[in-house]
C-alpha cells in the first residue's frame, strides 16, 4: 500500500508522512524534496505555483509511487495535491495507493505556518493554497484527518487503523 498525505501548506504533511512511514516500517518520501529549484525559488519569493510549474513534481512523485509499486514496497509520500488533476496523477486507477487528506481550518494552519523557521513555502501564500485546494470527493475514498490532535495521536489512529485492515485498500 502507498499512501499519499496531502493537504495545505503547513497541515502537519511532513510531520504526520514521517512518523507514519517510520513507525509501521514504510519507506517516505518528502514530496517536496522533488520539486525543481525554480518552483521553490518561486515558493520562497511569495509566488504561486501555476499548473505547468507543478506538473514536471507530480510526474517526479508517481514515478516514486511507481517504483515502490514495482518493488511491492508499502510507502507513505507527502504532496499538497490540491486539486483532483493532481490526484489523478498521483493516484489514478492505481488500486493500492490512497489519500490521507490532512484537514483543518485557516486559522490553526496559519499558525502554525507562521511559527515555522526555515521553510520555503511562506504564510502569505497560504490563502492561495486554500483557494487552489478542491477536497476529495467521495469517489477518490481519502482518509480524512483533522489535524487538532497532536500528531503522535493522529499517527497512532492510523496506524491502528491500517494494522486492523480497516483501511485496506478496496
Amino acid at each position: 500500500m502507498i499512501l499519499v498525505v496531502m493537504g495545505v501548506a503547513g497541515s502537519g504533511k511532513t510531520t504526520i508522512a514521517r512518523a507514519l512511514a517510520e513507525h509501521l516500517g514504510w519507506r517516505y518520501q518528502e514530496g517536496d524534496a522533488l520539486h525543481p529549484p525554480a518552483n521553490v525559488a518561486k515558493m520562497a519569493t511569495g509566488t504561486p505555483l501555476t499548473d505547468n510549474d507543478r506538473w514536471p513534481w507530480l510526474a517526479a512523485i508517481a514515478a516514486v509511487i511507481d517504483g515502490w509499486r514495482a518493488k511491492e514496497a508499502s510507502g507513505v509520500v507527502t504532496c499538497s495535491a490540491l486539486k483532483r488533476t493532481y490526484r489523478d496523477v498521483l493516484v489514478g486507477a492505481r488500486a493500492d495507493v490512497r489519500l490521507v487528506h490532512l484537514a483543518g481550518d485557516r486559522a490553526l494552519i496559519g499558525a502554525r505556518m507562521a511559527a515555522r523557521i526555515g521553510h520555503f513555502m511562506p504564510p502569505a501564500l497560504l490563502d492561495s493554497q486554500f483557494a487552489t485546494l478542491e477536497p476529495p470527493g467521495p469517489d477518490e475514498d481519502a482518509i480524512v484527518v483533522d489535524i487538532g490532535p497532536p500528531p503522535a495521536i493522529i499517527v497512532a489512529g492510523l496506524a491502528r487503523q491500517l494494522q486492523a485492515g480497516l483501511l485496506d485498500v478496496p
